[in-house]
């Protein structure tokens, strides 16, 4: 990719103490953006702020520290967030999470379901002011291939019933390009794009807690897969890139606009589970409201 200057840019990337999220705000950095990193892990946020601060010689980056399977640490960060930034030009939608066997979080969701979706939808919706007081501006979410094995159960949203987690990494990766395609349909117009990736086959430590068959899909990726500086560009090419200035509710594999599964384009489960989606974070954006 060419030298891309981003000074006086800011870029938000969620999950980025590691891996494609950790090279995307290294890159987003050495461009000169101001970076706003979301981490989990205090410790590790900050080892990886002041790494990335020291290799692209910018000061301007940020560590927000939130775990984003809980809603109330979400609408903090959206919060700090708002409070310091008056503008926000990239919000990118990196971290996820799955886990061996189900597990509910703290706001009674399944734990993959919440991290890998509904929590960018929530993040997403407490930024949109700010994002349209920026245009023009950028939304990206980081899917994946593994949308394809994919399908939405409307009545197994939670995966109650016979959880797996490659199946419900899917589900979530699916939900994910409906969310991206439906926004995008919504935001039609107002200088905000809204598009989706697969960052490819990326050497990560993503499945290190995992067990059984998707920890070897795991070790597998380790072996053969590309480094996440790589595995990166994509999001970058989205992120800054003149080229897909205006480009809207697409979903790109190597830094290429390609077409994602049949089932990703159907119209009404798409509306369909954005009216659920709402439902569900209705009570946790109407407390947000409440707060700032």
């Amino acid at each position: 990719m060419a030298a891309i200057n981003m000074q006086g840019k800011v870029c938000l990337v969620t999950g980025s103490t590691s891996g494609i999220g950790k090279a995307t705000a290294r890159g987003l950095a050495r461009m000169g953006a101001t970076v706003v990193m979301i981490c989990r892990n205090r410790a590790k946020g900050e080892a990886t702020q002041a790494e990335i601060k020291a290799e692209s010689a910018n000061a301007q980056v940020d560590l927000i520290v939130a775990d984003l399977s809980e809603f109330s640490q979400v609408r903090r960060a959206a919060s700090e967030v708002t409070q310091k930034y008056p503008q926000l030009h990239v919000l990118i939608n990196n971290a996820g999470g799955l886990k061996s066997e189900r597990e509910v979080t703290t706001d009674g969701f399944e734990y993959a379901f919440a991290t890998n979706y509904l929590a960018p939808f929530l993040l997403t919706h407490l930024l949109l002011d700010t994002l349209k007081a920026s245009v023009p501006a950028r939304i990206i979410n980081v899917s994946s291939a593994g949308h394809t094995l994919g399908k939405i159960d409307f009545e197994n949203l939670q995966s109650e019933r016979r959880y797996s987690p490659s199946r419900v990494y899917g589900d979530t990766k699916l939900a994910q390009l409906y969310y991206t395609y439906e926004l995008a349909e919504q935001l039609t117009g107002t200088g905000i794009t809204v598009n989706a990736l697969h960052p490819g086959a990326v050497a990560t430590n993503f499945n290190d807690n995992l067990k059984g068959f998707v920890r070897l899909i795991g070790a597998f990726n380790n072996l053969v897969g590309t480094s996440p500086e790589k595995g990166a560009q994509t999001t970058l090419y989205l992120a800054t890139s003149p080229e897909v200035e205006g480009v809207n509710g697409k979903y790109f594999s190597k830094s290429k606009e390609t077409p994602s599964s049949k089932l990703s384009y159907d119209v009404a489960v798409r509306k369909r589970l954005w009216q659920v989606s709402e439902e569900l974070l209705q009570p946790y954006v109407q407390l947000a409201a409440n707060k700032v």
